[in-house]
């Protein structure tokens, strides 16, 4: 006996309770086993025999039901002059069965791999897309092919023409794998999955040209964020209009434009070098003139250069599409 009851006997139920500082609810609880199990539950006066119970789930068991709402087998079974019970009480009877989840046939998509790509040189790994240029009226538009070099940022190739075609992205990679002199099993071609982008055509020029092809995650727009930040940087830029007269103007743009970003366009990403000449290896030449120049001024005015001599930022050693969490020595 606790100490509660043994006090209760003495004092009374509600005194001992709050001399104690425990409900009455609490002490009536602990009481419980002292007078033996709780009885049985009656079953209720309006449940169903378990004779019923099976008819019913046989009925939503059966071919011709199994794969309708119980709602309908209800509404079904009325017509045909039949009432066993409620819609809602089907819907429990399946749920105490485990039958409550989707029934039918789902489809399942595959598991993406996630790509993890990485290029420590020029024309290793190339990215490419198509975005749209607005054309002289509403609803036209031209369709910009762009192929971009991930370790120099250089845009090795580019066209514009009036359709999105498999086709011409295939003649597109043919010249441009051959101006950049493309070795076999030496590049991998990255890109989402637009319809062009995972063309046989495409594909089987990849094939023969011994160019490893790579695809983005479905709806995972960070899976090739180069060209995206190249359409960006080209669309985001002063004078970038927001109509072509026509085909040729969008082509005049895009010359000067690409001309601008390989040649003049200084690359935060890249030690804010231009994508030309990371490309084609003068980069050592051109961070040895700027140190030269750093070194200069350091000599002037040392004070000005208070926790130690300026450093030109060296070249990057890789670039990544997904870097994975962990890397080896030789790549961190």
């Amino acid at each position: 006996m606790t100490a509660t009851a043994a006090l209760a006997l003495q004092v009374g139920t509600a005194p001992a309770c709050i001399a104690l500082g425990v409900s009455r609810a609490s002490f009536y609880r602990n009481l419980a086993p002292m007078h033996g199990p709780a009885p049985a539950r009656r079953r209720p006066v309006r449940a169903l025999a378990s004779i019923e119970r099976k008819a019913i789930l046989d009925h939503l068991y059966s071919p011709r039901f199994q794969n309708q709402a119980p709602i309908a087998v209800c509404a079904t079974l009325l017509d045909e002059g039949q009432y066993y019970c409620s819609a809602r009480t089907m819907y429990r009877l399946l749920e105490e069965a485990g039958q409550t989840k989707e029934r039918r046939n789902q489809l399942v998509h595959p598991a993406y791999e996630k790509p993890e790509l990485l290029a420590s040189a020029p024309n290793q790994l190339w990215s490419w897309d198509i975005t749209k240029l607005l054309g002289p009226a509403k609803w036209t538009y031209f369709y910009l092919y762009v192929i971009l070099d991930v370790y120099s940022r250089y845009v090795v190739g580019w066209m514009i023409a009036h359709r999105e075609s498999a086709q011409l992205a295939r003649q597109l990679f043919a010249d441009t794998c051959a101006k950049q002199s493309i070795e076999p099993d030496s590049l991998t071609v990255h890109a989402d999955r637009g319809s062009s982008m995972t063309s046989k055509s495409v594909a089987f020029l990849l094939s023969d040209l011994g160019v490893t092809k790579s695809h983005s995650r479905p709806h995972v727009s960070n899976d090739n964020p180069y060209s995206e930040s190249q359409f960006r940087t080209m669309k985001y830029r002063p004078g970038f209009p927001q109509r072509f007269g026509s085909i040729q103007d969008a082509r005049a743009f895009a010359t000067d434009f690409f001309r601008w970003y390989n040649e003049d366009h200084h690359h935060s990403g890249i030690s804010l070098l231009t994508p030309a000449v990371l490309h084609h290896g003068l980069a050592p030449i051109v961070i040895e003139k700027r140190q030269a120049v750093l070194d200069a001024a350091y000599l002037v005015h040392p004070e000005r250069f208070v926790k130690h001599p300026p450093k030109s930022p060296l070249a990057p050693a890789h670039a990544w599409i997904n870097k994975p969490t962990t890397t080896n020595d030789d790549t961190q």
